[in-house]
C-alpha cells in the first residue's frame, strides 16, 4: 500500500465513480482501477460495491477512506510546514462556514489573514451546517463554525457567541405595522414563512419553539439558499427568521431591513469553533482559529455584527463534553 493508492482510492469515494475520479485525476481509468485492484488485494476485503449507478464504499471500506484521508491531510500539512521559511506560517487551511455566518465574518477574516498571513492559503467552504459538520468528521477541514456541540468527541469544540434569532422583513412590508417592534410566537405562526428545509439545524430549532406551544408554523417555501431567501422575502414572497447576520450587506444592495425581536421566546443559537485536535493542528491553522477568534471579537464589541454576544472563554482545553452539557 503506498500513499497514491490511497489518494487514488479517497478521490474515488469523494467522486462516485471510477470515470469521475479519472477526470479530478487526470490518470486513465485502467490505471485507476489498477491501483484499486492491488489496494483490494492487499487489505484482503472489497473495498467498493460496484454498480451501474457508480461505486460506494463498503464497511471496510469506508472506514479505509477516513484514516486515509485523515492520513492524506497530514501529511500534506507536514510538507507544508517542512517548505515553509523559518520564522513564517505557510500553508493551506481548509475553513468551513455557515452562509449567515460567512456573510458577517467571511470578508473581515480574508482581509486580515491576507493582511497578517501572506503565507497562508485560507480555503473557505461554505454550505448547510450539516454538510459542514460531515466534512469535519471525515477530516476534510481544519476548522469549522457549527451551532451544536455534539458533532463528534474526536474533535475539539470552543463556545464562540450566542445569536439571537428574528424575524426579518423589508421596510416596506405590510405583514407586520411598521411601528410594531416585537412580536409574539403565536403570531409570527400566522404569517407566511420561508424557511430552510427540515434537515438544516436553524428549522428544527424554530419548529422546536412552534411545537412547545403546538402550533403550526404557516410555511410557504423551503428554501436553503441564503442568497434567494433573502430575495423572495425582500419580494414580498414572506417573512423568515434568521439571526442579524443575514442582514449583512443587505443594505449594499439598496434594500432596507427591519429586525422584529420575538418577545415570548428566547430564540437563540450558540456558535461553536470546531478543530481537529489541537496538537495536530499546522501552525497556519492555529493562526487562522486565532485570528478567527479577535475577529469575531473585534465585529461584536464595535457593533458590526449586531444581535450577538460574546461566550465567555473558558480555559485552554477540550471543551466538548462542557459545552454538550450545556
Amino acid at each position: 500500500m503506498d500513499l497514491r493508492q490511497l489518494r487514488y482510492f479517497a478521490q474515488i469515494v469523494e467522486s462516485g465513480s471510477l470515470s469521475k475520479a479519472s477526470r479530478c485525476l487526470f490518470v486513465a481509468q485502467p490505471a485507476l482501477s489498477q491501483q484499486l485492484a492491488k489496494l483490494e488485494d492487499e487489505v484482503g476485503k472489497p473495498l467498493l460495491i460496484r454498480s451501474a449507478r457508480g461505486v460506494t464504499p463498503t464497511e471496510n471500506g469506508l472506514a479505509l477512506y477516513h484514516h486515509a484521508r485523515f492520513m492524506l491531510r497530514q501529511l500534506d500539512q507536514a510538507l507544508s510546514i517542512a517548505r515553509q521559511d523559518t520564522g513564517a506560517v505557510r500553508g493551506m487551511v481548509s475553513l468551513g462556514l455557515p452562509s449567515t455566518t460567512l456573510v458577517a465574518l467571511g470578508l473581515p477574516l480574508m482581509r486580515c489573514i491576507h493582511e497578517k498571513y501572506p503565507g497562508v492559503l485560507l480555503n473557505v467552504v461554505e454550505g448547510m451546517s450539516g454538510h459542514i459538520a460531515q466534512m469535519m468528521r471525515l477530516g476534510q477541514l481544519d476548522l469549522a463554525i457549527l451551532f451544536t456541540s455534539d458533532v463528534s468527541s474526536k474533535l475539539d469544540a470552543i463556545p464562540l457567541l450566542d445569536e439571537e434569532l428574528f424575524l426579518l422583513l423589508p421596510r416596506h412590508s405590510s405583514h407586520v405595522p411598521e411601528d410594531q417592534v416585537s412580536i409574539s410566537v403565536n403570531d409570527v405562526a400566522k404569517l407566511p414563512l420561508i424557511l430552510p428545509t427540515g434537515t438544516h439545524g436553524l428549522r428544527r430549532r424554530i419548529v422546536a419553539e412552534f411545537d412547545r406551544r403546538d402550533l403550526t408554523p404557516h410555511v410557504v417555501a423551503e428554501i436553503d439558499s441564503l442568497t434567494l431567501l433573502m430575495k423572495c422575502v425582500y419580494d414580498g414572497m414572506g417573512v423568515t427568521i434568521k439571526p442579524m447576520s443575514a442582514l449583512h450587506h443587505e443594505g449594499e444592495h439598496g434594500r432596507n431591513w427591519r429586525a422584529i425581536r420575538i418577545a415570548d421566546a428566547t430564540l437563540n443559537r450558540r456558535n461553536y469553533l470546531y478543530s481537529i485536535s489541537r496538537d495536530l493542528l499546522s501552525p497556519a491553522a492555529s493562526a487562522v482559529a486565532l485570528e478567527l477568534h479577535d475577529t469575531v471579537n473585534i465585529l461584536v464589541t464595535t457593533g458590526k455584527w449586531q444581535g450577538v454576544s460574546l461566550v465567555e472563554p473558558l480555559d485552554d482545553t477540550n471543551v466538548t463534553s462542557q459545552a454538550a452539557a450545556e
